[in-house]
């Protein structure tokens, strides 16, 4: 087999895994044009209507939508100043068992919600955060820091060491070697974190579902709305996801150097 036709082959393999990738939210996009009756129908040919977008977007789906903004950039601030200083600390502090202190970060990066939600409720009950943005803001770092830190860590470890004895040399303090040299050296791998924590904290439903009733619900419980028990609401909600996704494709769009760098260059050690 020469070399063309494999590069042909494996360029039409990429081209079907990304239209497989891209269908749901085409599917979901096409949907929200549709009449409710349309919807089950996956046909291309139909009367499109901005029935559904106006039955959600409205004063409440504005409420719903910036509890969300409040909530995430409140969760990407404290989860990349906290991540990048703890990964610091992790890397180049004098910490004893700072493998083991890595390694718990981590872990908590696989434990379920659902197994933390009972005793989280009960002290967001007695702290009365129950309904609130910071309660959200809360639970979502959590678990955006190991998240920061196992990304972050990896990117201190990559910086030469060269360069950082070449600072102390020349008299640069630890701080000044921080926020001067290694900070602009890992800024790619930094953006790449705080996007994939912001991605995260975006789509958050359970925390959201659970601690929130009507003064901080976010988008993802906004669209939980349109399933009720007389049956799915397929195209409301598809217009709902429909502007949901708006936010981080745009985001996602105008950084995607920067991630596409940080993610390169996490990839090189573990």
């Amino acid at each position: 087999m020469s070399r063309r036709l494999k590069n042909n082959m494996l360029t039409t393999i990429a081209y079907v895994v990304v239209l497989l990738w891209l269908f749901p939210m085409l599917y979901m996009f096409l949907s929200s044009f549709k009449f409710e009756s349309q919807v089950a129908v996956p046909s291309l040919t139909f009367t499109p209507t901005l029935e559904n977008y106006r039955a959600v977007v409205t004063p409440e789906f504005f409420k719903h939508l910036n509890n969300s903004v409040l909530v995430t950039a409140g969760t990407v601030a404290v989860s990349a100043i906290l991540g990048v200083l703890g990964a610091y600390a992790l890397v180049y502090s004098s910490l004893k068992k700072a493998n083991n202190i890595y390694f718990w970060f981590i872990t908590t990066i696989f434990l379920p919600a659902v197994a933390v939600i009972t005793p989280v409720y009960i002290v967001l009950a007695k702290l009365h955060l129950l309904d609130t943005k910071l309660a959200l803001i809360l639970l979502n770092t959590g678990a955006g820091i190991p998240l920061m830190i196992w990304m972050c860590t990896t990117y201190f470890k990559e910086i030469p060491g060269e360069i950082v004895e070449a600072a102390k040399i020349d008299g640069c303090s630890k701080a000044g070697t921080f926020f001067k040299i290694m900070l602009p050296l890992i800024k790619n791998g930094i953006i790449s974190s705080a996007l994939l924590v912001f991605i995260v904290t975006w789509n958050e439903f359970f925390f959201a579902v659970t601690a929130t009733a009507t003064q901080s619900a976010t988008l993802p419980v906004y669209m939980s709305k349109f399933m009720t028990q007389q049956g799915y609401f397929w195209g409301k909600m598809s217009a709902a996801g429909t502007m949901v996704v708006i936010i981080p494709i745009l985001i996602g769009f105008f950084t995607y150097k920067s991630l596409v760098r940080g993610l390169t260059a996490g990839s090189v050690k573990g």
